[in-house]
């Protein structure tokens, strides 16, 4: 993707479901889980580079042990700093006091991160700031263990303010209005509640010690998670240890969010991307589940695991952008899917360059994008194939033509580069734009001056600015004839508002070519139409049924927006022929079919809250306000 974006969190969770002394014997280490911890973690760094945070928890710790421990980083390798901090405390033990380190019991009581249940959260963070106070997991300790709570996910929540005002309305005092600490207040609100009724049952015929252990023998997180979810909206994979040791992880109804399992009788784990597990622990693809949505992989305090149901399932709308660029292409899914985008491109591709593939040189831009390139290149391949099987049939070509045709191969060639040392050094605006024409370079001399036609792939396209003011020009420079830049996604047109940070539909070049064509033909007064209405259902329930923004792209055709942001990228001394091709809706979802959460190009949110959020953000933009919809 040219155009950077942040976008959504990962999570990592692990129960050892053995006495530590098993891993000790078998693996040699009493780190074995915070070992499987720093590689689940590291596996998913690419879903975040703002931060890191991890918890772990030590099962019937004594009185006076410390029993939940947490690190958070902000630096620039958050994960090294966490585990860098942990593995030298163990470093430490084993050089200061070497006969205690092969201890067992010693080890686990004194090394305050050794634990039963870890879990890790890498933050990318999509609004606030970037500090160590905003890294999950959040925690709500207690001198009860069984009220003590640690929470990291993956998630953004429509509905914060709603939720915020029941808090208050249930008598609490929220430090933060934010969606993170919402959700921790209304799971820790709900766990206080299960703790009090329990307690309330057991009180007249045991004491408050044995009551304790009953207690967390039978709390019902189920329950818990049912009240405090039922009226969460947004896209969530919510993890949570208790102080006692159970531990969950919750999914969203519609299952926006992504989260996978595996377990055996060693280890219980859940990521929230298979090929993280898949490393981590070198097992088979086939034996990853996903966590079905609305429900919570539940983990008793004995190391018991099963499937809750805490919501309806619903309609599942897991998000396709997961599958275009976000997740790791490692996954033999998402490798598939990838291709089969590129693949599905060709017929465009063809069309534009007039299928004269002698003088098109086919490129990508690094490095996410390579997998659905492969897969254009097959269809290109595919076209050719059945060109020489019915120029041979059509017996029309001599044999020096024929001999042509046969030996003929597409031009691929490596264009773009990109030099990602260099984006470290563009940290203001005032100089961004200067900079940001240096971050990709090219290859020279391969392309045939004012003949060639350049294809070159992305991703997806979100604000454009890259393209105008970097890569257009650049390849400008090798002096083609024509630059076609293909985009796997389709137009991004409306904003996310479940964990990536694409709010403001003004950033948006899909949303500003729609502004030109409604100037273009004089019909502008279209967007104070659209802006009557929402303002005439603000604060009804009435903003959360219709998208009202799509009155104003359905107004043209996928091809009249994809030319005008053809104009709006070419800068003017750009000399080459420039044009926009995106995927089209109904392409992606053959390409990915069991994955339709595609809100971001058709405006059809899975939620009502969702739907509310668009409105607002076209609201925000008439205004000129620059705030978050949600």
């Amino acid at each position: 993707m040219s155009d950077s974006i942040k976008h959504e969190c990962g999570i990592a969770l692990i129960r050892l479901r053995k006495p530590i002394e098993y891993y000790v014997e078998k693996y040699g280490t009493p780190m074995y889980g915070v070992n499987k911890l720093y590689l689940l973690m590291q596996k998913q760094h690419n879903r975040g580079q703002d931060g890191a945070g991890v918890a772990s928890i030590k099962i019937d710790a004594g009185p006076g042990m410390e029993y939940i421990s947490r690190f958070r980083s902000v630096k620039t390798r958050a994960i090294d700093s966490i585990f860098g901090k942990i593995g030298k405390e163990f470093k430490k033990l084993k050089e200061d006091q070497p006969e205690k380190a092969l201890n067992t019991d010693w080890v686990w009581q004194n090394l305050p991160f050794l634990g039963d249940v870890y879990l890790g959260h890498l933050r990318y963070g999509t609004h606030g700031i970037n500090s160590v106070d905003n890294c999950h997991p959040m925690v709500r300790e207690n001198n009860w263990r069984s009220r003590s709570l640690a929470v990291a996910g993956n998630f953004n929540m429509t509905n914060v303010d709603e939720q915020f005002h029941k808090l208050i309305e249930l008598g609490q005092h929220p430090k933060q209005k934010s969606d993170t600490i919402t959700v921790l207040e209304k799971i820790g609100h709900f766990l206080d509640e299960e703790n009090q009724m329990l307690f309330e049952s057991y009180k007249d015929e045991y004491s408050n010690k044995e009551i304790t252990a009953l207690i967390e023998d039978n709390l019902s997180l189920q329950r818990v998670l049912k009240r405090a979810c039922k009226d969460f909206d947004g896209g969530y994979a919510m993890a949570g240890l208790t102080g006692y040791g159970a531990s969950f992880v919750v999914r969203d109804p519609n299952g926006i969010r992504p989260a996978y399992y595996y377990m055996d009788d060693e280890v219980i784990v859940v990521a929230s991307e298979k090929p993280a597990i898949k490393t981590a622990f070198d097992i088979e693809y086939s034996e990853i589940r996903e966590i079905t949505p609305g429900h919570a992989l539940i983990v008793d305090k004995a190391g018991n695991a099963d499937l809750k149901e805490i919501l309806p399932q619903l309609e599942k709308k897991s998000c396709s952008f997961e599958r275009i660029y976000f997740s790791r292409g490692n996954d033999p899914e998402i490798y598939e899917e990838r291709k089969n985008m590129g693949r599905r491109l060709c017929p465009q591709i063809l069309e534009a360059i007039n299928y004269d593939l002698k003088n098109t040189v086919f490129s990508y831009i690094p490095n996410t994008a390579e997998t659905s390139w492969l897969g254009m290149m097959k269809g290109i391949e595919d076209h050719l194939r059945a060109y020489r099987k019915q120029a041979i049939l059509n017996q029309e070509l001599s044999e020096e033509q024929l001999d042509e045709i046969l030996q003929f191969k597409p031009r691929a060639e490596k264009l773009v580069i990109k030099d990602v040392k260099l984006r470290t050094f563009i940290t203001d605006n005032d100089s961004r734009d200067d900079l940001v024409t240096h971050v990709y370079d090219t290859t020279y001399e391969v392309v045939k001056k004012g003949i060639d036609t350049l294809v070159v792939l992305d991703d997806s396209i979100v604000r454009g600015t890259t393209l105008e003011k970097s890569i257009i020009k650049m390849l400008d420079k090798l002096e083609p004839k024509k630059i076609i830049i293909v985009s796997c996604a389709p137009q991004i047109r409306y904003p996310d508002c479940y964990g990536i940070d694409m709010s403001r539909v003004k950033e948006f070049v899909a949303f500003r070519a729609m502004l030109a064509l409604l100037k273009d033909r004089d019909m502008y007064y279209k967007v104070d139409e659209v802006y009557d209405k929402i303002q005439a259902v603000q604060g009804t329930p009435a903003i959360m049924e219709t998208n009202y923004v799509k009155e104003l792209f359905d107004l043209f055709t996928h091809d009249e927006l994809s030319a005008k942001v053809s104009e709006i990228v070419k800068a003017p001394e750009v000399n080459a022929e420039v044009q926009v091709i995106y995927q089209r809706i109904e392409d992606l979802h053959l390409a990915c079919p069991n994955h339709k959460g595609d809100w971001y190009f058709t405006g059809n949110y899975p939620t009502p809250g969702g739907t509310r959020v668009v409105n607002r953000a076209f609201m925000n933009f008439v205004e000129n306000k620059a705030v978050r919809a949600y």
